[in-house]
């Protein structure tokens, strides 16, 4: 479910309801799973909770706007491989040549998309929560830096 906003793109990745059983019956309560991303580089995720849907994903598009970090692009995908680690999730993510396209699962999928990323093949090594993998894959994405900036501090410290 993209929707475009201030340039920005909006994919609920995931949404959870659950129950507490109380004197009159059961009361339900949602949370929702959001990435957020313009398609150049910057991408963020929320986690919003609320007793209605609506509400849940309003939450969860604040607090991923809030959250947005820059990811280097380079030619539609990442600059080299590399593996984010949260809780139990890993995430190992490649880069792939030009009209591969975006080879990956759920959650890395939608944060991929909304990066920018149209080149990745990426695989999930470990644990099946849609909250932990996400967040793996933000933290494999947040260590990326630049070649420049990398071509940049090693020829200083050569110097």
């Amino acid at each position: 479910m993209y929707q475009e906003e201030d340039g920005l793109q909006e994919k609920v990745v995931f949404i959870n309801r659950t129950a507490k059983v109380v004197k009159g019956g059961k009361r339900f309560s949602f949370s929702a799973l959001v990435v957020v991303g313009d398609g150049a580089g910057s991408v963020g995720f929320g986690k919003g909770k609320a007793r209605e849907v609506p509400e849940a994903i309003r939450k969860a598009i604040e607090k991923a706007k809030q959250s947005m970090v820059q990811i280097p692009v380079v030619n539609g995908t990442v600059p080299y491989e590399v593996t984010g680690t949260w809780g139990a999730g890993e995430v190992m993510i490649k880069p792939a040549r030009e009209g591969r396209g975006v080879i990956a699962g759920g959650a890395v999928r939608a944060v991929m998309e909304a990066a920018g990323i149209r080149n990745v093949v990426s695989k999930s090594l470990g644990g099946g929560s849609v909250s932990n993998v996400l967040r793996a894959t933000m933290a494999g994405l947040q260590s990326l830096r630049h070649p420049d900036d990398i071509k940049r501090v090693r020829s200083a410290a050569s110097d």
